[in-house]
């Protein structure tokens, strides 16, 4: 490894003040300076490997160096370099120093060698810049060269430290890192809605060729496109999320963070990122060139990037980005509530938009009551314009009011979970015939741990002053059940969704003074060291039940 480092080390050192020679005219102090800072920069000069993507790390306003050597040859040899900004622009340019024949290392004989280098000395200095770029654009050089020669690239961020990636070949036969673009790389938007676009692209010859190790990979954002996957993945991670370090390989669950959410569907794997800029999403679909991006929100201007990824080296190349508004959401349906009867409104918590209900007022005095059957809802009720009614609900709710005939009320539901809701609505002028039972202060089911048994446990409720209906039933649970089993309860449904063989007892009771009327009951037959869900539903006049808190109860193991 040692001898390999000084083949090519010891060349370059030579090669090197030889072109530096030929800007010495004079042993001046002037020129001695320059040689030594010109020795300075190379020995703090990098090697740039051939054929290989480096990463480069920049400091705000400190150049970076780096070299490579071409060898002489009889034909011209063709090179490439792809230089890809990963933030903010840069500056950046290559330097070339040519040798000649007449440079010392070259293979001369007698006193002709001192002749040539005496002549190689008072020649002009052959140091050129033959290139330079400022932006943050992916840029490719593609030279041609037979002359042995060193080139110097250097690198410069003048906003603040990033980093940049940078590829140099001298093989052009063996294929490319980089996945081709088309001869139009650009996102065509071809359909939008209120929720989604379809966009559309021109095939990369890359995919055609290479099938099984390309796909392509889009990114959707609010704020702008980017020119290359790094530059996206450097500005989603300055937003506030970690994010893998390339999207096409990354997508893994257990390399999400916690405010990732994967998907995978139809052979398409997708990342939604949340961020205080929005929401990013990552979504690889194979070799598709068409895709509807669905979910979004409506009247929102949205960014989309497509990258055509090498799977097998991690290389990607960027089409022209594209961006497109969704249409604006329209006017919400209003229903309308007729008295006495009850809707049921099942509400999406993700698009977090208010489902209206709207009533005509025939007398003066109404109630509405909202009976929630799963999650959280927020309900807004406004008559003729005005607020009168504003709060989150749980359980039963009732809302009585005062007006003039033919008030108009508009009642406003949301779901103030991610997950759908669902409530039960009703409007009615009659306070003498309420729908729904009389309820107790609590609607809690209590269980005595005292007198557990290993086959029987007792629970116990409150009841009402008016006589009522109550049924009880009760089914086994596992442990890793429970959590499910009372977060997705629908308190709305009766007993009529209940296995027969779930259903314990029903009774009649009621007690005028409120501080007694309580009661209890045994449960028998049960199996010792069991997990039991219990239910108590209560009915009133109507017939329209009110279900209790489910209570979980295990029974003793050992007596």
């Amino acid at each position: 490894l040692k001898m390999a480092w000084l083949e090519l080390y010891l060349p370059l050192h030579i090669l090197l003040a030889a072109c530096l020679c030929h800007s010495i005219k004079a042993p001046s102090t002037s020129s001695k300076q320059s040689f030594k800072t010109d020795l300075f920069n190379f020995y703090h000069s990098l090697i740039l490997a051939d054929g290989k993507e480096t990463t480069i790390h920049l400091l705000k306003d400190i150049p970076k160096r780096y070299y490579f050597v071409l060898k002489e040859s009889r034909v011209l040899l063709p090179f490439t370099i792809t230089v890809t900004p990963c933030d903010v622009p840069i500056e950046w340019s290559i330097l070339v120093h040519k040798a000649s024949a007449s440079f010392p290392g070259a293979e001369t004989q007698g006193d002709h060698d001192t002749q040539e280098v005496s002549k190689s000395q008072k020649a002009p200095s052959m140091v050129s810049t033959i290139f330079n770029y400022k932006g943050n654009s992916v840029e490719t050089y593609m030279g041609m060269s037979s002359h042995a020669a060193l080139y110097m690239l250097e690198f410069l961020s003048t906003e603040r430290d990033t980093h940049i990636t940078v590829y140099l070949t001298t093989d052009t036969t063996s294929g490319h890192l980089y996945p081709e673009l088309p001869t139009d790389p650009r996102i065509d938007v071809v359909g939008t809605g209120h929720t989604t676009v379809t966009l559309t692209w021109k095939h990369s010859p890359s995919v055609l060729q290479h099938r099984e190790s390309i796909q392509y990979c889009l990114l959707v954002n609010e704020k702008h496109n980017y020119k290359s996957l790094c530059a996206a993945e450097t500005a989603i991670r300055s937003s506030g999320m970690k994010l893998p370090p390339t999207l096409a390989l990354s997508l893994s669950p257990y390399l999400l963070e916690p405010q990732q959410v994967m998907i995978l569907s139809n052979s398409e794997l997708s990342i939604i990122s949340k961020a205080s800029g929005g929401e990013v999403r990552q979504i690889c679909m194979g070799t598709k060139n068409t895709y509807t991006v669905p979910n979004l929100s409506p009247s929102t201007q949205y960014y989309f990037d497509v990258f055509v990824v090498n799977l097998l080296t991690n290389a990607s190349a960027a089409y022209t980005g594209a961006f497109a508004r969704t249409l604006e959401e329209p006017e919400p349906k209003v229903v309308e509530l007729k008295d006495g009867k009850v809707i049921q409104v099942v509400l999406d918590g993700k698009k977090q938009k208010f489902y209206s209900l709207q009533y005509q007022a025939r007398h003066k005095k109404i109630q509405f009551t909202f009976q929630l059957c799963h999650g959280q809802v927020r309900v807004h009720i406004t008559k003729n314009g005005k607020t009168v009614a504003s709060e989150n609900i749980s359980g039963l709710r009732y809302f009585s009011l005062k007006g003039k005939l033919l008030d108009t009320y508009l009642v406003q539901l949301r779901s103030t979970e991610e997950s759908n809701s669902s409530v039960k609505v009703q409007v009615s002028p009659h306070f003498h015939k309420p729908l729904f039972p009389l309820l107790p202060e609590s609607l809690k089911i209590k269980s005595f741990s005292k007198l557990r048994t290993c086959s029987s446990v007792t629970i116990a409720w409150l009841g009402t002053q008016e006589e009522s209906k109550y049924c009880v039933y009760k089914r086994r649970i596992e442990e890793d059940q429970i959590w499910r089993e009372l977060q997705s309860t629908d308190r709305c449904s009766g007993p009529e969704s209940r296995h027969k063989s779930e259903k314990v007892l029903c009774k009649y009771f009621y007690d005028l003074n409120l501080q007694r009327a309580v009661t209890t009951e045994t449960i028998k037959g049960l199996s010792a060291g069991t997990l039991y869900l219990f239910d108590v539903y209560l009915f009133g006049p109507s017939g329209i039940p009110v279900r209790y808190h489910s209570k979980v109860v295990k029974t003793r193991k050992k007596c």
